[in-house]
């Protein structure tokens, strides 16, 4: 296997509006990631994702772009974005940028342009049809609820916008466009940024003729590869960078496609089958369903397998758009929070793939269970099937919808970093109004005080950062699934080089008894138990254990 730096980093991704405010307008802002980057690099990550930083009137949280070379006023200006990636690559941290180019906002110039004449030089910037009999020209929804057509006034047709109305569709088939996406992306490489993420990146292509109902919505198009690898001859190519496609309905065959060395297209693919495990198959996640140990082992063992030798995984449980894993697949139980928090640190991070933490996974943060109400959410996806599904169509009722936004809402993710017990989590000045309500546990949750504490989830997640420096198993090693059926315990191995490891772990909140064979020359990596107390396995208990047969 091919050895890139790429593949033995370790990602920490931050969203700027809740991580840090430096000025007291209770928004977190590039200054305040720049003051806080010591504290990414100790953990031990080194690259940083950030979501979107560009100029945007903030209709989906940045990621309707008005401008791709000018900075959010909400977030600096571009003097600080320079400062931010100097102290970056000063102290040996790199940062990788959200590529949002599936859509812009409806206030890009390029779609102000566009939708004022059909004659206009940018109309065909964008995809616009006429209405067929009178309406939509198919029956697709957006992502976000509603009609994924919106009809303009001005030059009497429908325009696609595959999410927000005020997120139109790029035509990519233009090659206009495309080279415009490629000359801001030299801009930014130049500017010395070291890659992206790219999102919802494999819906670029749509079908040639649109006015056909019952199409499901595009993934995965005839010519997304074709776009891909001409956006790597034209740019990827010419830089020592990372990329990673943020690419939903995709299965492993697709993934080598897209991430084998030969094919020249990307890095790694985010894929969303392992997220799917606790979602109602017409509802998804605002009708969360009971999940199974077995499943989600099943698909994540799938995609390590398959991907071994041929492409490259990311490895995640949270991000912006999920809730916290925590709150999902461990529990946020005071009793057992640290102890699940590391636990699924452990069966992700000894995985082979590139690693992502979300900002606050290292410290085991959760749900926000202090949001009661819609009122205290903004996220926009969230308020929207509230209003879809609660309101206009009557499917759940006010409680049902409620119970799925307290399980599932994105803004569980967009709480503000929890940094102390003081006033505002240290996120921002005490008597200042953060633009979302804090997650209420941050007294007790916080970075001040994990790290104090040598046995928080910060310092394990430190930890195995460190480890997979010294170890190369850890990044290059095959992966074999023990006990594919075992509903309570997952059991892994991962080989490489005559050395092995074997992770353990409980799922459950109560002891199981386990024979998990580390006589031998087995010693334990790691664990969030001070002792071992062998077949016994603990609520939550994960064991990390290692032998080398060059040391034995």
């Amino acid at each position: 296997m091919k050895k890139y730096w790429w593949k033995e980093a370790v990602v920490y991704q931050v969203y700027p509006r809740s991580f840090q405010d430096s000025n007291g307008d209770g928004i977190g802002d590039l200054n305040g990631i720049s003051q806080r980057l010591q504290y990414i690099k100790d953990l031990g990550a080194d690259v940083i994702w950030l979501n979107p930083i560009y100029a945007s009137p903030n209709d989906d949280m940045g990621y309707d772009i008005s401008d791709y070379q000018a900075i959010m006023a909400d977030f600096g200006d571009m003097r600080d974005f320079d400062s931010l990636l100097e102290k970056a690559h000063h102290i040996g941290l790199k940062i990788v940028m959200d590529l949002v180019v599936n859509h812009s906002s409806d206030e890009h110039h390029w779609f102000v342009e566009s939708r004022s004449s059909r004659q206009n030089p940018y109309r065909d910037y964008y995809i616009w049809r006429d209405p067929v009999d009178g309406h939509e020209p198919n029956d697709w929804h957006s992502m976000f609820a509603g009609k994924a057509w919106t009809f303009d006034e001005t030059t009497r047709q429908y325009y696609l916008h595959l999410f927000s109305k005020k997120q139109p569709d790029l035509n990519w088939k233009n090659p206009k466009v495309r080279n415009e996406v490629y000359d801001m992306m030299s801009w930014w490489l130049d500017k010395g940024v070291d890659g992206f993420r790219m999102d919802v990146i494999n819906c670029i292509d749509k079908p040639d003729n649109l006015e056909v109902n019952g199409m499901p919505l595009p993934h995965n198009g005839k010519r997304v590869h074709e776009y891909l690898q001409e956006m790597n001859r034209c740019v990827l190519s010419k830089y020592d960078i990372m990329t990673v496609g943020e690419m939903s309905h995709t299965d492993p065959e697709e993934a080598i496609r897209y991430t084998a060395d030969q094919r020249h297209e990307l890095n790694m693919i985010f894929q969303f089958e392992h997220m799917d495990v606790d979602q109602d198959a017409a509802l998804g996640k605002w009708r969360p369903q009971k999940w199974a140990l077995s499943e989600l082992k099943q698909i994540m063992s799938h995609w390590q397998v398959q991907l071994d030798q041929k492409g490259w995984n990311s490895l995640y449980w949270n991000n912006h758009d999920q809730p916290r894993v925590v709150s999902r697949f461990g529990s946020d139980d005071p009793q057992f929070r640290a102890l699940s928090a590391k636990m699924l640190g452990a069966v992700l991070h000894f995985q082979q793939g590139t690693p992502y933490i979300y900002q606050g996974e290292e410290l085991g943060m959760t749900n926000a269970h202090n949001f009661t109400s819609l009122e205290d959410y903004r996220d926009l996806e969230t308020i929207g099937a509230y209003r879809e599904l609660v309101t206009e169509r009557h499917v759940l009722t006010p409680k049902e919808m409620m119970k799925g936004i307290a399980h599932s809402s994105r803004d569980h993710a967009r709480t503000p970093m929890q940094w102390s017990d003081e006033s505002n989590a240290g996120f921002c000045a005490a008597g200042v109004t953060p633009w979302i309500g804090l997650n209420a546990n941050y007294q007790t949750i916080n970075v001040a005080q994990q790290l104090q504490d040598k046995d928080s989830v910060y310092h394990f997640y430190q930890e195995m950062n460190a480890l997979r420096k010294k170890l190369p198993i850890i990044v290059y090693g095959d992966y074999v699934l023990i006990d594919p059926e075992d509903e309570e315990v997952w059991t892994y191995l991962r080989n490489y080089e005559n050395a092995q490891i074997k992770v353990i772990a409980n799922f459950t909140d109560r002891e199981v008894i386990r024979d998990s064979g580390e006589i031998g020359n087995y010693r334990k990596l790691l664990g969030n138990y001070a002792d071992d107390t062998g077949k016994v396995l603990r609520p939550y208990e994960v064991k990390v254990l290692y032998q080398d047969s060059n040391k034995a």
